[in-house]
């Protein structure tokens, strides 16, 4: 059996591999090179030395860099841009969602920007308001830009593979804190096709959806739940744009409960989405309204103690699977 690896590792095979096997992927973002120590959390580590001037340390200029990425991709290249942190988005927003997003509608389907948006975040290390917010949702809504959020190392280099090949934009959010956390190695050389959920656990009681950090909670709870006697079944959204809504439907119809957990707000979220489309597919088959769980609405706190109320507990999650099973 093969040695685990964590996600930072196999983000780095997910480029190394993809820059093997295509002479056009490009990596720009700040400090990605090695002269400036590989990227904040060591991802594209060795990838210059390898490949030379297709790494690119950047100013720090979220725009700018992530406009260069846009006509890279226009001409032919296949770029992946690194954003250190999700809240930096919000300095780029114009260049991903009026011109990445908007180039394939806008030209008639005659110019695709196939480029692959890097971020990071998530709440845990007390870095303030405005470096640990989940955002997915802003992109959610963009029509013209996939999301992909992965919860284990195996999925990172599958999905990452997947969005360097697909032919439009990709944000490719990370989840910071469980960087470290080990995992099975992926089959090197396999991408994963985006917008295909995965099943991580079959059951028959109630179905829980999540996807990144939530994911590693979900499981936990599960297992408590299953030594009570409630068999869940587990789904791992793995992208949240496009949803994969033949394989929620189908688990929701057999269960039919249904709890959504994500870090992000409640207010406006993935999880809202996902439970509208479940009620107008399966109104009359539900046997509970869908639940959600959810971090608070208010920006991530700095204070520990009120960074630990923001986000949901455990407890949350149990508390709403076991008011499903009320009905």
């Amino acid at each position: 059996m093969s040695a685990p690896i964590n996600t930072i590792q196999a983000l780095n095979w997910a480029l190394d591999d993809a820059m093997a096997a295509d002479g056009s992927v490009i990596l720009l973002g700040e400090e990605v090179a090695d002269p400036e120590g590989g990227g904040i959390m060591k991802v594209s580590q060795g990838l210059s030395t390898k490949y030379g001037a297709r790494v690119r340390s950047t100013p720090i200029s979220e725009m700018a860099f992530t406009g260069a990425g846009v006509g890279a991709a226009i001409a032919g290249m296949r770029p992946v841009v690194e954003i250190m942190l999700m809240n930096f988005l919000a300095v780029c927003m114009d260049q991903i969602t009026n011109h990445a997003a908007k180039l394939r509608f806008m030209s008639g389907g005659q110019t695709h920007v196939p480029m692959v948006i890097r971020t990071m975040t998530g709440s845990g290390f007390q870095t303030g308001g405005q470096h640990a917010d989940f955002l997915e949702a802003w992109f959610c809504h963009t029509p013209g830009i996939k999301v992909a959020m992965p919860s284990n190392p195996a999925d990172a280099y599958g999905l990452l593979r997947g969005a360097i090949e697909d032919e439009d934009p990709v944000l490719f959010v990370e989840h910071f804190p469980s960087y470290w956390n080990p995992g099975a190695p992926p089959a090197r050389g396999k991408a994963i096709a985006l917008g295909k959920a995965r099943i991580a656990k079959a059951g028959k009681d109630v179905t829980l959806i999540g996807y990144s950090r939530s994911m590693h909670d979900i499981l936990s709870v599960e297992k408590k739940l299953g030594a009570d006697g409630v068999d869940c079944e587990v789904i791992d959204l793995r992208t949240v744009s496009p949803l994969d809504m033949e394989t929620i439907l189908t688990s929701v119809s057999k269960t039919g409960r249904a709890v959504v957990v994500h870090e992000a707000v409640r207010s406006f979220g993935v999880g809202a989405e996902v439970s509208a489309r479940i009620h107008e597919a399966l109104f009359r088959e539900l046997r509970a309204p869908v639940e959600r769980v959810a971090s608070k609405d208010s920006p991530v706190p700095f204070a520990k103690q009120l960074e630990n109320a923001y986000l949901y507990s455990h407890g949350d999650i149990e508390g709403a699977v076991r008011q499903t099973l009320k009905s």
